[in-house]
């Protein structure tokens, strides 16, 4: 058995109006995925929260007139959005509900570090594989900032080192520090699902919490770290910053992400208050700030 797909961006964020539009359309099911790996912290009651930038995969019977489709859509009100970006492909013999896995790859960060769907089997198995899928609130790793600090780790020597994972997330930059030798992680966050994200996929990688203290803020006691990584957003970045320098030991290293390419300079500038900050690097519009503690 076969179906046809369409694939597109959309950044409009009237999500629900396409798919019932694409249903009426014909479609027998439509899934969103996001492009950016973004974050959704933890919705309100009632919320079905969505990404700012989506992929739309819509599923259409095989028989289904793609020429005609092209016309009904470019004479649609989501004309503009879809543009010519969109393509139509024919999907065989295989679980809708599974289709949406080839999107996900294994991704190398440096020379080490690997980020595996649970699916795949890793490229280098002699590499520090961390398995981990895609999922609704929390980065796996394919957003730049994600990037921007795995590349930082994997290019560090970790052994023996004291880690805070300032905003952890799905605990991926907590499972390279500890993959890669780390003595002991923090991780700390103040949503309690990225708490219970963490936590499993320490369990699903086979890593103990020997090694960690996970937490909300208010629950975890930071101490004076050897490397501090805050991949959260700028403002509570300039509101932390002089807590979050207080948490990094004299010859420490600082690694900060979650920053728009115009907002670096700012920030270099405040943490220069405290470390020695090297050069900004960036990947696409974002970028990575870095310091060793005065």
């Amino acid at each position: 058995m076969s179906w046809i797909q369409l694939k597109f961006d959309y950044k409009n964020p009237d999500a629900d109006s396409l798919s019932d539009f694409l249903m009426q359309l014909g479609a027998l099911a439509v899934t969103f995925l996001d492009a950016e790996d973004k974050p959704i912290l933890e919705p309100k009651p009632g919320e079905t929260p969505l990404w700012e930038h989506l992929i739309v995969l819509a599923l259409f019977d095989a028989n289904t007139e793609t020429t005609v489709m092209d016309k009904v859509l470019s004479n649609s009100e989501y004309s503009q959005s879809l543009g010519q970006n969109y393509q139509w492909e024919i999907i065989r013999d295989q679980d809708w509900e599974r289709s949406w896995m080839d999107s996900f790859k294994p991704m190398q960060f440096g020379k080490r570090v690997w980020i595996v769907p649970s699916w795949h089997e890793s490229p280098n198995p002699d590499a520090v594989n961390i398995m981990l899928d895609p999922g609704l609130a929390f980065g796996t790793g394919t957003h730049p900032t994600t990037s921007l600090c795995l590349q930082w780790l994997d290019a560090a020597k970790l052994e023996g080192k004291t880690v805070i994972d300032y905003g952890c997330g799905s605990g991926i930059l907590t499972l390279a520090a500890l993959l890669l030798g780390a003595d002991k992680v923090y991780a700390v966050d103040i949503d309690p699902q990225a708490i219970d994200a963490t936590r499993e996929n320490l369990k699903r990688n086979g890593i103990s919490e020997d090694k960690l203290i996970l937490g909300l803020p208010d629950q975890v006691e930071l101490p004076q770290a050897d490397l501090l990584l805050a991949n959260i957003l700028a403002e509570p970045l300039r509101q932390l910053s002089e807590s979050i320098a207080n948490s990094v030991k004299s010859g420490g290293n600082l690694v900060l992400s979650g920053l728009l390419n115009e907002q670096a300079a700012e920030l270099s500038e405040i943490y220069q208050q405290w470390f020695a900050m090297d050069a900004v690097t960036s990947e696409g519009d974002w970028s990575r700030l870095s310091g060793i503690k005065s």
